[in-house]
């Protein structure tokens, strides 16, 4: 089938894709959406399109497996609104309590963990803190890669053994 008489019977059976597309998304605009990605996806996959099949039913499975995998992938990303105007938290400065002497105390005494930590592994902990990754640590420091791992895990191990005394 040439590819100008494959978009001429796309075009011809598209029509029944509207009300199909609305009663899926509940919403014009999206319907519009799932119609012309439903029609993208079927030119793009023309050659697997058998001659002589059904093209409504191609064409209708083409769009339900789009609309089930955006939904789906809307699913994961639940949106979380309020009334509450975006800068309401911005001036309610009245309810914040600033304590900076307990939060240097902690984080003085986690760097003196740190410091205390034996240099095979402080070494590690500290490159991979500073965000390098595993990968480049290992060739910095000539070691495998699972060498590195394990010294790092074994660091936080150790920094929380000291640090929840």
């Amino acid at each position: 089938m040439t590819e100008k008489a494959f978009n001429d019977m796309l075009i011809s059976n598209s029509d029944f894709l509207q009300p199909v597309a609305v009663s899926l998304t509940h919403d014009t605009e999206e319907a519009k959406d799932l119609i012309q990605e439903t029609l993208y996806r079927a030119m793009a996959n023309r050659e697997k399109y058998q001659t002589g099949t059904n093209i409504k039913a191609w064409l209708y499975t083409i769009m339900r497996n789009i609309f089930i995998n955006n939904y789906r992938r809307k699913k994961k990303f639940t949106k979380v609104t309020s009334d509450v105007p975006q800068d309401y938290f911005l001036y309610q400065t009245d309810k914040v309590a600033h304590n900076d002497g307990i939060i240097n105390a902690g984080i003085r005494e986690i760097k003196a963990a740190i410091n205390r930590l034996p240099d095979i592994f402080r070494l590690s902990f500290e490159l991979h803190y500073l965000g390098y990754k595993y990968q480049e640590i290992a060739d910095t420091l000539q070691e495998p890669l699972g060498t590195i791992k394990s010294r790092i895990h074994f660091a936080r191990k150790m920094l929380a053994s000291k640090l929840t005394r």
